[in-house]
């Protein structure tokens, strides 16, 4: 692999990380809790997704459309039923809460379909292998490339919403003083709910993609976890548009360490997030989300 088409490709990953952490960023910006059962999630709506797909032999770019919403849903349920009480606790019980959920859905998974790896690149057709190949040592995938074009058009519209619709506004005046903003008729656990069903949607079309891209199983949450987490802390804590330039950056990181040796790829990325906390930056973003 070429230096430039390692920069490429991981260029197309960064853009399937910041699909990833979207809705991890969005939750810690308007809540300011962690949600550590992100990455199950994500892989309990490519589990959807790929049921949908198979039993009414679809195209999972179909599939994805009766799933979004259901997760949708569930989000919005979810943070009424659980998440609200929780929040109410103190910083560490949403995050013991959202720890048990994410046991709660890998268990709950490997009941119902086992430990096997699945994949929909199949069902996908032939945009998952396909490639534009521009010479011998550059290919870009076409796969790749969707998903890059994906999260900008996600993020983007949700970084517009914040700051060009009332609901965004609503969203950013309870992100910043909840209390405040209840007095002037802006209910928290509505922007709340909300936020949380557009989390666990992006969520789900992060784990579509990733089956189209890859395999899954239920056990693959955890390591989608760590990497949207790690795209959050690199970008920027709460800021949509720094996730997608820290997806960018773990992506290529990731594939630069591939290139050297591929034994350095999940190393690599992780070397830099370390980076970034180790740095000046790194420790005021700290102090920030502390003080909140």
């Amino acid at each position: 692999m070429s230096w430039v088409n390692a920069v490429v490709q991981g260029l197309l990953l960064g853009g399937l990380y910041a699909l990833f952490a979207c809705g991890l960023s969005l939750m810690f910006g308007v809540m300011r809790i962690i949600n550590l059962a992100h990455g199950d999630i994500a892989v309990l709506g490519a589990f959807l997704v790929w049921e949908v797909s198979f039993t009414y032999h679809v195209s999972p770019f179909i599939a994805l459309l009766p799933v979004l919403p259901i997760m949708a849903a569930f989000g919005y349920v979810l943070q009424r039923s659980v998440l609200a009480r929780s929040l109410r606790g103190g910083p560490l019980i949403p995050l013991l809460t959202t720890f048990g959920l994410s046991i709660v859905i890998q268990n709950g998974l490997l009941q119902a379909y086992s430990p096997d790896v699945r994949s929909l690149g199949a069902k996908a057709g032939t945009i998952s292998t396909k490639s534009w190949v521009i010479n011998s040592r550059l290919a870009v995938p076409y796969i790749g490339l969707l998903v890059l074009v994906l999260a900008v058009v996600v993020l983007g519209g949700l970084q517009l919403t914040l700051r060009r619709t009332p609901f965004g506004r609503e969203m950013r005046a309870t992100a910043l003083d909840p209390d405040t903003a209840a007095l002037v008729g802006i209910p928290a656990w509505s922007v709340y709910a909300k936020a949380t069903a557009i989390a666990l949607a992006t969520a789900t079309l992060a784990g579509a993609f990733l089956a189209i891209r890859s395999t899954f199983q239920p056990s693959s949450g955890p390591t989608q976890l760590i990497f949207a987490f790690e795209a959050v802390v690199i970008g920027g804590l709460g800021s949509l548009w720094g996730t997608l330039g820290g997806g960018i950056v773990l992506g290529i990181a990731q594939t630069i360490g591939a290139n050297i040796d591929p034994r350095y790829s999940i190393l690599a990325g992780h070397l830099v997030f370390l980076a970034v906390l180790a740095s000046p930056r790194g420790r005021i973003l700290a102090s920030r989300s502390t003080a909140r």
